[in-house]
């Protein structure tokens, strides 16, 4: 019987772009945007004051403390580096303590802003990603369990 290597088993989520697993990552922030407002005063209303919504900002998704054993990210982010912006979906998928599929967080048309590496580590084979940043255009949250 052979030991199991399995990078994403300590983790509560996993990070999909097109379909295709791209690592295990142990920290993920970014969930959060926000609505601009412009207040606007009426002449000779002194009660309130119109709060009108202008652009929602999102804050870059940024995951942290990842592996992985695909160069996808790697080769994604070098593609930036040199020019080539191409704009995909990567979706955040939080799993329940079975592993089964909950909650699904799509940010859409995102790409890598910033890649952070960690040491080299002559005990592992997979590549250990410390930290890596996408701009993206919102996200949204879906629900897939039962």
């Amino acid at each position: 019987m052979t030991l199991r290597i399995d990078p994403f088993q300590g983790f509560r989520f996993k990070v999909e772009v097109q379909g295709l697993i791209i690592g295990g990552f142990s920290e993920a922030t970014g969930f959060q945007s926000e609505t601009q407002i412009e207040e606007i005063r009426e002449g000779g209303n002194n009660f309130f004051v119109h709060r009108l919504p202008k652009e929602t900002r999102f804050q870059n998704l940024v995951l942290k403390r990842g592996l992985t054993d695909s160069n996808t990210l790697d080769s994604w982010h070098t593609d930036v580096v040199h020019g080539k912006i191409e704009r995909k979906n990567v979706n955040v998928i939080l799993l329940d303590k079975t592993g089964k599929e909950t909650w699904c967080f799509t940010f859409r048309n995102a790409f890598p802003t910033k890649w952070i590496a960690s040491e080299f580590k002559a005990d592992s084979a997979a590549i250990a990603v410390e930290t890596v940043e996408f701009a993206h255009q919102g996200f949204e949250r879906s629900y897939w369990g039962a």
